[in-house]
C-alpha cells in the first residue's frame, strides 16, 4: 500500500479528544489507547521531532529511493502533533505546520520510543575547561578566491612528481580539479587508476551513466541534490570520489556543489562545544534500499563525526540526509541534543558552499571522508563518469609518495599520539 502526501491546510481528520493525547510534552508525543487495523490498542510515545520528520508519506521518503525526499532542517523546532486518527494500515497525525503525517502501523512498531534513555551531559557543558577532540590537520579551503586548486592530466599520467602533487593537495585542500582530460571513459579510468584500483560497490565499478534511475538513488535522477557525503551506509566509506562530465545536451543547470565538512566542523567546535560533542557521541544507522536486491547497512552505527582512535582527531565525517535511517536507542531528550547540533551544522555548512559549472575535459575529485558534494537541479541530458578509491589504497599512496618506501617501513608500527609531520602515520 501506498501512501499519498497531503497538505492541505483542512484535512478531513476525526480529531481525538485531548485525553487520547495526555502526557505529551513539547518535547514527546504520547498516543493513548490507539486501536490498528485489527482493533489492537496501544500506548505510543515518541519525540515530537522525531516523529514529524520521518513522516512515511510519498512527500517524505521517496517511493523509489527509499531515501529521505523532506529536508529536515526545515522543519520548526517547536513542531507538534495536534491530533491523530488511525486508519486502516496507518496511523495519521495533523502536525501544526499543517503536514498530515502517515505513518504504517507496520513502521511504528519497531520505532517506538526509548523512554528509559536520558541524556547525559556533555563534558563540554559539565567542564568549562573541557576540549573536545580537534579536527585533523588540513588547509582551510577559501571562499574569496576562485582560483581553485587545478593539476594537468598530461602531468599527473607522465610524472610521478604530478601524481604526489596531485594527491597531496586532495589530502590537505580536500578535492581538486584535473585539466585537460580525453573526453573518454577510458581516459577517465585510467586517471583514476593512477591512485588505485577503483573500488567496486552495488553501483558497479567505473561508472558512467545519466539520470535514469538505473539505480533507485537520487544521485540517477535530474532532482537538487543537498550537501552530502556518500557511502554513509558502508562499513568502510569510499574516500575518494571523482567525477567527469562527458556531455550535456539539450538543457542546461546542474551546478557542482562542494562544501568542506572540516571546516565547518571546525566553526562548530569553537562555537558551540556540546554541538560538536552531540555530534561525535550519538551514532546513527544508515542505509541504501531503493533497488529490490539492496538494503545495505553498517555493521554498527556511525556518528556524523568520527574520532581517530589513536590520534584522538576527527578525521572522518559522514552526513548525508537521505540515507539517514530512524534512529530508536535515544530519548526524546537526546533527539533534542542532537537535532539541535545538527541543525547548527547544517547551517554553517550551508554558509561556506562553493558552486562551480562542471566542463568536459575537467574532472573534480574530492575526499569523500570530508568533503560534502552535491548539485542543483537539470534540464536536458547529462552524461557522467567516475569511480571511488578506497581509503587504504589512497593513503597507501599518498604516503609512499610523500616519505618514499623505506621511511614508511620504518615507521611501521610507530603510531603517533597526535599529528607529527614528519612521521608517515599522521596521515590518515
Amino acid at each position: 500500500m501506498s501512501f499519498k502526501a497531503q497538505h492541505d491546510s483542512n484535512p478531513k481528520i476525526e480529531r481525538r479528544p485531548y485525553s487520547a493525547m495526555a502526557g505529551s510534552t513539547p518535547a514527546t508525543v504520547k498516543f493513548q489507547d490507539v486501536a490498528d487495523a485489527v482493533g489492537q490498542k496501544h500506548k505510543l510515545e515518541f519525540g515530537q521531532f522525531f516523529l514529524r520528520e520521518n513522516c512515511q508519506c510519498s512527500g517524505c521518503i521517496h517511493p523509489d529511493t527509499k531515501q529521505r525526499a523532506a529536508d529536515t532542517f526545515a522543519v520548526s523546532e517547536d513542531v507538534h502533533a495536534l491530533s491523530f486518527e488511525s486508519k486502516g494500515e496507518a496511523l495519521e497525525v495533523k502536525w501544526s505546520d499543517e503536514h498530515l503525517g502517515i505513518y504504517p502501523w507496520k513502521w511504528l512498531r519497531p520505532h517506538k520510543q526509548n523512554s528509559k534513555a536520558h541524556a547525559t551531559v556533555s563534558p563540554a557543558t559539565a567542564d568549562p575547561k573541557y576540549s573536545p577532540p580537534p579536527v585533523r590537520t588540513f588547509v582551510s579551503t577559501s571562499l574569496t578566491t576562485k582560483e581553485y586548486p587545478t593539476v594537468s592530466y598530461e602531468g599527473i599520467m607522465s610524472d610521478e612528481s604530478h601524481l604526489r602533487q596531485w594527491v597531496e593537495l586532495i589530502w590537505e585542500k580536500g578535492y581538486c580539479f584535473v585539466s585537460g582530460v580525453p573526453v573518454t571513459p577510458e581516459a577517465t579510468q585510467g586517471l583514476i587508476e593512477r591512485i588505485a584500483f577503483i573500488r567496486h560497490t552495488h553501483y558497479g565499478g567505473f561508472w558512467d551513466f545519466t539520470a535514469d534511475l538505473t539505480f533507485k538513488d537520487t544521485a540517477y535522477t535530474n532532482e537538487f541534490l543537498g550537501a552530502h557525503t556518500d557511502n554513509t551506509y558502508f562499513t568502510d566509506p569510499a574516500r575518494l570520489q571523482l567525477f567527469h562530465l562527458l556531455s550535456h545536451t539539450e538543457g542546461q543547470g546542474g551546478g557542482s556543489l562542494l562544501v568542506d565538512g572540516f571546516e565547518a566542523a571546525n566553526i562548530l567546535r569553537a562555537e558551540n562545544p556540546s554541538y560538536f560533542e552531540a555530534l561525535i557521541k550519538y551514532r546513527h544507522p544508515w542505509h541504501t534500499s531503493g533497488n529490490e536486491d539492496t538494503c545495505i547497512q553498517p555493521s554498527a552505527q556511525a556518528p556524523v563525526f568520527s574520532v581517530h582512535p589513536d590520534l584522538n582527531q576527527v578525521y572522518q565525517i559522514r552526513w548525508n540526509n537521505y540515507d539517514r535511517a530512524p534512529k530508536v536507542d535515544w530519548s526524546a531528550a537526546e533527539q533534542q541534543d542532537w537535532y539541535s547540533a545538527a541543525r547548527r551544522y547544517n547551517e554553517i555548512l550551508q554558509n561556506r558552499e562553493i558552486w562551480t559549472q562542471l566542463e568536459p575535459g575537467t574532472a573534480l575529485i574530492f575526499d569523500n571522508w570530508r568533503m560534502m558534494h552535491g548539485r542543483s537541479q537539470f534540464t536536458g541530458k547529462r552524461r557522467m563518469c567516475g569511480g571511488y578509491v578506497n581509503n587504504d589504497d589512497f593513503i597507501s599512496r599518498l604516503r609512499l609518495l610523500k616519505y618514499g618506501r623505506e621511511a614508511v617501513l620504518n615507521n611501521l608500527g610507530n603510531i603517533p599520539t597526535g599529528h607529527d609531520p614528519e612521521n608517515p602515520n599522521s596521515i590518515v
